[in-house]
């Protein structure tokens, strides 16, 4: 049987004794559980479950079961009074309206990779519902029109998983690189991965959507305000309403593409000098190629590099192309693997087989923190070995840089909220992680990130300076909204702490659209995008 269908058999026999109330001191009354399962049920909703105190509920197994940050699944954190999981259009719409019926925040969860936990779970500390997506998780393939229709509950693995077999290999999607990402949250932030380069983000190939907004309508592109179809694309989950489905323009891939993985380690200074040429080289290759590098460092004052390539070409092309611009890499064609693109999204998720992409859970999860910066002059060779010297001090942390230019300068900065397009050369993911949860821990790694990225400052984009809404970073600022509170001219204000640094210029228009869809603001979090006081 299928890894994913044995993952969705287990939420339905969990659903299955889990249809009850556990009432709790962070849960509506027993009264209003009654009068919202009366809802649900009415609806033909039966696969839902109430709050419970005992760990080994059937509910806590449904929460955590897609928590990807274990940071965000401790005791302490504020849990949901209910989730919900429908298994089609009508009974996402009717959860929606039950939800609001009873005066519940909403939270809806499509692959649980929120950085900071927001698709659910909430620091207000107002009850809330969770709507998961994960039964909605169907990929509809047209080879014919090289086009595909996908339920948001679908997972990034999903998708590519069935546009390879339904198109015979000859089809692929731009997307990121990380099989069980929930592909409602990833293109809601824009979606970077592996062929950007070449044919953009994941939110620049959507041709329409089925929208189901705060009052229950559903909508398509052609039934939609024009701000709110291109605010769904890019302007990031959880202030809108929900994207029940995505219509993708696939891509034409080779038969063969090259991938390659190569390290280096050893002394800081000459992996600086290293790195360094990358900044000039990776953001200029012909758009077919992409050319990361991971950066570490180790305790006995050494650093490491890696560098992952992906070319859709032959490996002979790839080898002369390194060969000629970055012979500092020292590849050899050894190195270099020619394989069908379906197998290098395996390689890139680092999974074992194609059908491991159909998978949801993944085999290890820990507590970890992320921020991120955008590159727009090289870095002086002196800052990357000062950024060296820094992680021999943290083991646990690395930073990951991905090329821009290609498709990604020559799109629009306004076409899509989006707006990191031309000019920028690179970005910066900065990641810690840790497995144990140990008193202080926490606040010790994190603070550690802190001041590295107050380190980095000098060398990145400033006024704003600016981060990928996909690599959530609440350290930029937050809501602090409660149930039925309107938003006020200040709120619009302070949220552009973080809306400028995610959406730069695009922010104003996302204010626009956010009061043209929910101006109520029923669909809000940590960093949402508010309305415009009535």
């Amino acid at each position: 049987m299928h890894s994913i269908v044995v993952a969705l058999l287990f939420v339905l026999s969990l659903l299955s004794t889990a249809i009850q109330a556990h009432p709790s001191t962070s849960t509506p009354d027993s009264t209003s559980n009654t009068l919202l399962s009366s809802c649900l049920l009415s609806k033909g909703i039966k696969n839902f479950s109430y709050q419970s105190n005992s760990p080994s509920s059937p509910f806590n197994q449904l929460l955590t079961f897609s928590i990807q940050n274990l940071r965000y699944s401790l005791p302490s954190t504020p849990k949901p009074a209910i989730i919900i999981f429908p298994l089609f259009k009508y009974q996402l719409q009717q959860a929606i309206l039950c939800l609001r019926q009873r005066s519940l925040t909403i939270r809806v969860r499509s692959g649980g990779h929120s950085y900071e936990g927001l698709s659910y779970t909430t620091s207000y500390h107002t009850p809330f519902g969770l709507i998961d997506l994960s039964n909605m998780n169907q990929v509809q393939v047209d080879p014919a029109s090289t086009t595909a229709w996908v339920e948001s509950g679908a997972t990034l693995g999903e998708i590519y998983y069935n546009v390879a077999v339904k198109s015979n290999n000859t089809l692929g999607f731009t997307a990121g690189s990380c099989a069980t990402v929930g592909s409602g949250g990833h293109i809601s932030g824009g979606g970077f991965g592996l062929l950007s380069r070449k044919y953009g983000l994941a939110a620049d190939n959507i041709l329409d959507l089925i929208f189901i907004d705060p009052n229950g309508r559903i909508f398509n592109r052609s039934m939609m305000d024009e701000d709110v179809f291109w605010a769904l694309r890019g302007g990031g989950g959880g202030s809108w309403g929900v994207v029940y489905a995505w219509k993708l323009q696939l891509i034409p891939v080779p038969n063969q593409v090259t991938w390659f993985t190569v390290s280096h380690s050893g002394p800081i200074k000459p992996l600086a000098n290293l790195v360094h040429k990358w900044q000039f080289v990776a953001p200029n290759l012909p758009n077919e190629f992409y050319l990361s590098t991971t950066i570490s460092g180790s305790e006995d004052g050494n650093g490491s590099v890696s560098f992952t390539g992906l070319y859709l070409g032959s490996k002979g092309s790839a080898f002369s192309i390194l060969s000629d611009r970055y012979p500092e890499l020292m590849i050899s064609e050894s190195n270099l693997e020619e394989m069908s693109w379906i197998d290098s999204v395996v390689q890139a998720a680092g999974l074992n087989s194609v059908s491991d992409l159909r998978n949801r859970s993944t085999n290890s999860k820990n507590f970890f923190k992320a921020k991120s910066d955008y590159v727009q002059t090289p870095i002086p060779k002196e800052g990357l070995i000062g950024a060296m010297k820094i992680l021999t001090k943290e083991p646990s942390a690395y930073i990951i840089c991905d090329p821009y230019g290609g498709a990604m300068a020559r799109i629009g900065g306004r076409d899509l909220p989006f707006p990191h397009r031309a000019g920028n050369l690179f970005s910066i993911q900065y990641l810690i992680d840790w497995t144990k949860s140990e008193e202080g821990m926490a606040d010790r790694y994190i603070a550690w990130l802190r001041d590295f990225y107050a380190y980095m400052g000098s060398f990145v984009s400033n006024n704003p300076r600016a981060a990928y809404v996909n690599y959530l970073d609440l350290d930029l600022g937050t809501n602090n909204w409660t149930v039925g509170r309107s938003s006020t001219v200040d709120d619009v204000n302070h949220a552009s702490l973080w809306g400028d640094a995610y959406f730069l210029w695009n922010y104003d228009r996302l204010v626009k659209a956010k009061t043209k869809i929910d101006p109520e603001n029923v669909f809000n979090n940590e960093q949402s995008i508010p309305p415009l006081p009535k």
